[in-house]
């Protein structure tokens, strides 16, 4: 099984996963093949098997993701790339995380989000990136700030944490301003 692209940055290797790619794995690969793959436990597998099981994409919206592996010991310590792709349209939500607290804080999605927004302006020719942000990640604001996104907003009440209401800053980036 082959990924599509693999991006080499100084500590990272990054690895494409698409929703061709998941159906592939998910027809020839068993449950502990495709824990070890992605890097997953239980909990993990069982959230991508109900993407695999409900389906990934539509006529018009898809997605796009690396999986984030540390080059000196293999393995899989985050993710980070575009749901809601809407190709028509040209833009995507952004996403990222890292697994373990112990991989913050130490410039690890600075180095792959630099390869991820090359890639989604450059590759899949997105005009928009947007994120949603909690109100209260400081962190993730300063990680979108420091590629040029623009605050455009709070979206109030936006999504659900331990069955609680929670708002979402919206951030954006167009291509001509990433070019600059």
């Amino acid at each position: 099984m082959k990924h599509l692209i693999e991006i080499i940055t100084p500590r990272l290797v990054l690895k494409s996963i698409t929703p061709n790619f998941i159906n592939e794995i998910f027809a020839q690969q068993s449950i502990e093949e495709i824990k070890i793959t992605f890097g997953i436990d239980d909990a993990g597998y069982q959230n991508l098997k109900n993407m695999y099981d409900k389906g990934m994409e539509t006529d018009r919206l898809t997605m796009f993701y690396f999986l984030l592996i540390d080059k000196a010991n293999k393995q899989v310590i985050g993710e980070c790339g575009y749901h809601t792709w809407n190709t028509m349209h040209r833009h995507a939500e952004l996403f990222y995380r890292l697994r373990n607290d112990e991989h913050k804080r130490k410039g690890l999605m600075t180095e792959a989000l630099e390869k991820v927004l090359k890639h989604g302006f450059s590759e899949l020719n997105l005009h928009r990136i947007e994120a949603l942000v909690d109100c209260n990640n400081t962190a993730s604001k300063q990680l979108l700030k420091h590629y040029g996104f623009t605050k455009e907003g709070t979206l109030r009440e936006d999504y659900i944490v331990d069955g609680k209401y929670e708002d979402s800053d919206c951030y954006s980036l167009l291509k001509w301003e990433w070019q600059k």
